[in-house]
């Protein structure tokens, strides 16, 4: 099954749908600035990460489909590399990019799809955006595509990494507006990373906010 098959593509809008089921069952998801997303043509999205919700959850919140940076580990159960394989996963190293992730994950770009990376390297210890990495700026290069902020909060509530299982709680996504190829160029790569870091902290503060709204 090709990467965009009819049948693959259906598949993941089915999943989609069943998640964004359980989303507003389960957790409530509200979401902003959604639009921010490109709708057509190559995207990094570059979000905080709380738990292991966070693909599923930017899943659910994007209409287009997104394909997302996992851990190899995650390939050696086998139905479970099915299942991440079929929802557009893309193997990386523990330690880094590693050369075959790099590769297809430009292809990927090159070829007009949107790719979620988590530049944090892992997931929040105490639900606060932790520093960023300086790997994604190389992809950003080499892509040459925009760049949208994302900030999740609630997620690391309902998921926090002691816990086994996920509980029920509410969580709130907000996209905001992409920084453009021509302006990422203007900056070096540390100040493409702070940056992004900045815009990224301001997303998680306004989702933050958002979940106090709701309470």
């Amino acid at each position: 099954m090709s990467d965009r098959s009819l049948a693959k593509r259906l598949w993941y809008d089915w999943v989609r749908l069943v998640f964004r089921l359980l989303g507003v069952a389960l957790f409530r998801v509200r979401c902003q600035g959604r639009q921010h997303v490109p709708a057509s043509g190559g995207a990094l999205v570059l979000s905080n990460h709380q738990s292991h919700l966070d693909p599923p959850l930017l899943g659910l919140a994007c209409d287009r489909r997104l394909n997302f940076l996992a851990r190899a580990t995650l390939f050696h159960f086998a139905p479970l590399a099915w299942f991440i394989g079929s929802l557009n996963a893309i193997p990386i190293d523990r330690e880094g990019m590693g050369l075959s992730g790099l590769k297809e994950t430009l292809k990927r770009l090159r070829r007009g799809d949107a790719v979620v990376i988590f530049p944090e390297g892992t997931r929040t210890h105490d639900g606060q955006v932790a520093p960023l990495k300086l790997g994604f700026s190389a992809i950003a290069r080499r892509a040459n595509v925009p760049l949208v902020p994302v900030g999740i909060a609630g997620a690391y509530a309902a998921w926090p990494r002691r816990r086994l299982f996920p509980r029920p709680g509410p969580v709130a996504i907000v996209f905001g507006p992409p920084l453009e190829p021509s302006a990422a160029a203007s900056y070096s790569d540390c100040e493409l990373v702070a940056e992004i870091e900045r815009r990224i902290r301001a997303c998680h503060e306004q989702a933050a906010k958002l979940l106090r709204a709701k309470c």
